[in-house]
């Protein structure tokens, strides 16, 4: 073998190297996009390379835009739930206003045997673990709970009382309310 022909192989096999030590190249980013087909008015998720992944009128809707960790969608009968990537439901999302909880100071209300716990909002995962009969959003780090709570209906709409509210931070710790003016 010629000096030429060395340098030709020995060429193609840095080239070669290089282009296959790097990986493949990933174009879809690994999150989907919602769309709703606007023909039947059925909501889905698309890859980054327009492929639908989940069919439109699978679910009622998609509220989740972009789909990394978890979305939120409406399931017929089912209220709103999270799903993973593989549509596993994770859990109920707590409902509110006619949609799913939005998140508040970074968390949401979820639900699990009518107790309502909270999820991170960018992660999806349990935070504080269903336990409380109500429930008021997160903000400035605490939010209110109560274990003994009524549901009173006031014609459309519905109000919680209880004689027994007490604050929670984002671990679900019990804080004082001395602590919470202080702040």
């Amino acid at each position: 073998m010629n000096r030429n022909q060395k340098t030709v192989i020995n060429v193609f096999l840095l080239l070669f190297i290089s282009l296959t030590s790097c990986g493949p190249i990933v174009k879809n980013n690994g999150y989907l996009v919602s769309f709703n087909d606007t023909i039947t008015d059925g909501y889905g998720y698309k890859n980054q390379d327009g492929d639908i992944v989940i069919p439109p009128g699978k679910y009622l809707r998609c509220f989740t835009d972009t789909f990394k960790a978890y979305a939120i969608v409406a399931k017929q009968n089912s209220g709103f739930v999270a799903i993973d990537r593989q549509e596993n439901v994770l859990y109920e999302v707590f409902p509110f206003d006619n949609g799913p909880d939005e998140p508040s100071d970074g968390l949401f209300r979820i639900l699990e045997n009518n107790k309502i716990g909270f999820a991170d909002a960018v992660t999806g995962k349990v935070v504080i673990k269903p336990q409380f009969d109500c429930a008021w959003p997160f903000e400035n780090g605490v939010a209110e709970v109560s274990n003994d709570c009524k549901t009173q209906q006031e014609g459309e709409h519905s109000i919680w009382e209880s004689n027994n509210w007490f604050y929670i931070d984002k671990t679900g710790k019990k804080i004082e309310k001395t602590k919470i003016n202080n702040s």
